[in-house]
């Protein structure tokens, strides 16, 4: 909904204004007037206003200096004028400022209509240009450094895109860190993106995992990371009830290496799992805590391991695992704690594998395996549990026919079936392109997407009407349409009944 200010000197004509028109009716909302162009500007100055309607000649400040002062604090307002003087010079100066109309009193609804009307069509077509060109901007952004730090671009297209996009990298270290929340990617990405903004060491941006991705560049590292740090405090303090679990990849030489401080990054992430209690890890931190275990944990193969995942080996990743248990056991000077500990990183590395296959998480499995590992008291114990997350892990890949995005889509709709659902909307969430997932869709569920949604949506429907007692328009709404027309005909193309029909048979 548009925001509207109204400047008057004549009271009557204010009331007058609220009452000619629905305002919500035709998608706008007043919020706020006054008497003179001084008291307007002060007014603007600390209010969001998309459409400006006003008077010209009115003391202290006149409208067509409102104008060019309002101007300079919204850019692209909208400007209707509304003037009892019917003189050229007046409309000719107000066209120089580039408004909407020339509105005489006593205004005619019917052009006042019209006129708003067309402003609408101005501000909606406005500010789709100016969400497709952010959103693409975006996309070209996440892509670029998501292929830098995964050795997927040339560095000539890459330094290309980067001054293109405006980041500065011109600085002789880097330190990548993961952002992860229960919340909203989207929402949770937009507030940290303005949290960041005035900084020009730091970029951020959403990895093809929907993980928000903070790449700080800095000259010195002891105080680049101090500052990193002391930023991400105050980002956790301002989000206590979306928190953040950050992981912070190791400061390495730019450009050369920044793909390794940024898959550093995300697997300490995966630690957050066996140190719920934290918000934040460093990848330092946790290499000198580590540093002072006796494990080393290059003594497994994980390059072996897999291999096998991504083959379906699930016999020979079982002798591999019994295999590996057999040899550590053997060494001398290993403790149970030992054997603990390999087991959480057996864990942590089966969870990434199958999270680069399939591009989705099983958080709640995973978690159980973690908690069967504390509970274990024996070896036996512990590579049982690690045999049970092997086996798990390749049933995931086996069972899995469709392809990530199409799973992520399902998910969604299956959780959000009630809320307003497009492939423009899941495009852009997801970072693809909405007629690509829409075919997409369609090939792997032999079913269009708008088709799939309607279908599920009225099996709900059926639920609801079998199972309650409320009226057909409420279950409607309860299950993503708003207009209970639709809703009628959408329930008896797939029923071949109607709602009232349908729940008289029960």
């Amino acid at each position: 909904m548009f925001r509207v200010f109204i400047v008057d000197d004549e009271p009557f004509i204010l009331e007058g204004l609220y009452d000619i028109i629905d305002w919500a009716e035709v998608g706008l909302e007043i919020v706020g007037q006054a008497s003179d162009g001084q008291k307007a500007l002060e007014a603007l100055q600390e209010t969001s206003v998309d459409i400006l309607m006003t008077d010209i000649s009115m003391p202290v400040m006149n409208g067509l200096d409102l104008i060019r002062e309002a101007r300079k604090v919204h850019p692209d307002l909208k400007v209707i004028v509304l003037s009892g003087f019917d003189e050229f010079s007046y409309l000719k100066e107000g066209m120089m400022l580039g408004i909407e109309n020339y509105l005489l009193k006593p205004i005619n609804i019917k052009e006042l209509k019209a006129t708003l009307h067309n402003t609408i069509k101005k501000l909606n077509t406005f500010k789709e240009t100016s969400l497709a060109q952010a959103f693409n901007k975006q996309v070209l952004k996440d892509n670029t450094l998501h292929r830098w730090l995964t050795h997927q671009i040339a560095p000539l297209e890459f330094y290309e895109r980067v001054d293109l996009l405006g980041i500065d990298l011109d600085r002789a270290f880097m330190a990548a860190s993961v952002l992860r929340s229960e919340s909203d990617t989207a929402e949770i990405f937009e507030h940290i993106s303005a949290q960041v903004e005035p900084y020009d060491w730091i970029t951020s941006f959403c990895d093809m995992d929907g993980d928000v991705i903070v790449l700080a560049a800095m000259d010195e590292v002891e105080h680049g990371k101090m500052e990193l740090i002391r930023l991400f405090q105050e980002l956790q303090v301002g989000m206590q009830d979306q928190p953040l679990r950050i992981s912070i990849g190791n400061v390495e030489h730019l450009p050369e290496q920044a793909g390794q401080s940024y898959a550093s990054a995300k697997k300490v992430q995966e630690y957050f799992w066996i140190y719920p209690e934290l918000q934040l890890i460093d990848a330092s931190e946790l290499a000198f805590s580590q540093g002072n275990q006796k494990v080393d944990f290059s003594m497994i193969e994980w390059a072996i391991y897999a291999k096998l995942i991504v083959a379906r080996d699930q016999e020979n990743l079982r002798q591999q695992i019994q295999g590996d248990f057999k040899r550590i056991q053997g060494l001398a000077g290993i403790t149970p704690q030992d054997f603990r500990d390999i087991a959480f990183e057996m864990v942590i590395r089966f969870k990434m594998e199958l999270k680069a296959i399939r591009h989705t998480e099983e958080n709640d499995v995973y978690n159980e395996a973690f908690q069967q590992i504390r509970r274990a008291e024996t070896i036996e114990n512990l590579e049982a549990a690690i045999q049970k997350m092997a086996d798990t892990t390749i049933g995931f890949l086996i069972s899995d026919v469709r392809s990530p995005i199409v799973q992520q889509v399902l998910k969604y709709i299956h959780q959000s079936y009630a809320e307003e659902l497009s492939l423009k909307m899941l495009g852009a969430h997801y970072h693809i392109h909405p007629v690509y997932l829409g075919q997409l869709f369609h090939k792997e569920i032999n079913e269009s997407f708008t088709e799939y949604i309607n279908r599920y949506r009225i099996e709900k429907a059926k639920e609801l009407l079998k199972t309650t007692h409320s009226k057909v328009h409420v279950i409607a709404r309860e299950v993503g349409y708003w207009e209970a027309g639709y809703f009628y005909k959408q329930f008896k193309k797939y029923v071949g009944i109607s709602p009232l029909d349908y729940r008289g048979l029960l």
